[in-house]
């Protein structure tokens, strides 16, 4: 994986995040998105997969978005302007989660909708497990995506939680699983928020598309 990037980018990618991040406004219904005024990236996953703590940790931030222990604390879509060059979207999580099941039908038709159809949409970043892998709900939104022709990434969290046997057994897998799915891309980024493991691959890719 790190040889997809120099020394050079990444060492500029670092630096780009320590750029200004402001959070822009939380979205309940699709009427309610920011005109599309910069290229977009997403972070999408299942509830508590640890999409909100991998965004404070890129950014070295305790409380940029909220993070918790109680799956489907993100209920809407959050919108943050980095730089003034990107908009970044912390996607409510998908499957499990504590609400009543009519507002997680409702949020989870906004993000499917979002996904389809928002135009400046670059890349989402698909947030999976690496102690479970890609599961159903998963599959689900995979579909959807290749569908929509919207590319999409894997980057597995937590996986300081499993042994390096356990992890490579992982990647193996869903190197595999990638590869029926037209849209997403065959490069997978292995990550840990707590021990800041993968970090600097993420920024990479996500810089490249504030590249004017």
């Amino acid at each position: 994986m790190a040889e997809k990037f120099s020394a050079q980018q990444l060492v500029v990618a670092e630096a780009q995040f320590t750029r200004p991040i402001t959070f822009m406004l939380s979205v309940a219904q699709l009427e309610q998105l920011p005109e599309p005024e910069y290229d977009e990236v997403a972070f999408a996953g299942r509830s508590n997969v640890g999409k909100s703590t991998l965004i404070n940790a890129l950014f070295n931030q305790k409380r940029l978005a909220k993070a918790s222990s109680t799956p489907g604390r993100t209920q809407q879509l959050n919108f943050f302007n980095f730089d003034d060059k990107l908009f970044l979207v912390d996607l409510p999580g998908y499957g499990y989660a504590e609400a009543p099941e009519k507002l997680v039908k409702q949020w989870q038709a906004t993000l499917k909708m979002y996904l389809r159809g928002r135009p400046n949409l670059r890349r989402v970043f698909m947030l999976i497990d690496a102690r479970r892998g890609i599961k159903k709900e998963d599959l689900e939104i995979m579909k959807m995506l290749d569908e929509s022709a919207v590319s999409y990434q894997i980057i597995l969290t937590k996986t300081d939680k499993v042994s390096a046997t356990e992890l490579q057994k992982t990647l193996a897998t869903t190197a595999a699983q990638i590869e029926k799915h037209a849209a997403a891309l065959p490069d997978i980024i292995a990550t840990s928020s707590e021990k800041k493991i993968g970090l600097e691959l993420v920024k990479a890719e996500v810089c490249s598309f504030m590249i004017r």
